[in-house]
């Protein structure tokens, strides 16, 4: 994917007003996914390439128009899904456990009861792309 013609459409406020506003109708796995990959961005260790690929996802994410608009019942969000599960498959080397834990933070704030099996399936999906590292 190329995600580089996407990385004009985000910033820190695009992002935020963004999966605020959708954060209840994208549900767990789409949230969790998008704040793992935004906290590995800001992350100083995630290096500059990784940072591309986030930019990248995220900005694809914000973006005004989509492939699949956002509004359309069930599929709406599928291409979103799609790529920012690719994105964060390509930088998981990145997402420690600090990572997870801003974003589970932030997640429950907007979603008081987020789905388990969706953290759980994402963290699982997570593993299987990353070696055990010190700050795993």
């Amino acid at each position: 994917m190329k995600y580089q013609s996407y990385r004009r459409y985000f910033s820190p406020l695009r992002f935020w007003t963004k999966i605020a506003g959708f954060a209840r109708t994208a549900g767990t796995k789409t949230v969790y996914t998008a704040l793992l990959l935004y906290y590995a961005y800001e992350r100083e260790e995630t290096p500059g390439w990784a940072k591309k690929i986030v930019l990248g996802a995220l900005g694809y994410l914000v973006m005004p128009l989509d492939a699949v608009p956002d509004l359309t019942p069930i599929l709406g969000y599928t291409d979103d899904v799609t790529v920012l599960g690719a994105g964060l498959m390509t930088i998981a080397a990145y997402i420690n456990k600090d990572v997870r834990d801003r974003a589970r933070t932030t997640l429950t704030r907007w979603l008081p009861d987020p789905r388990e099996d969706d953290i759980r399936d994402v963290d699982a999906r997570l593993a299987n792309h990353t070696a055990p590292g010190p700050d795993r």
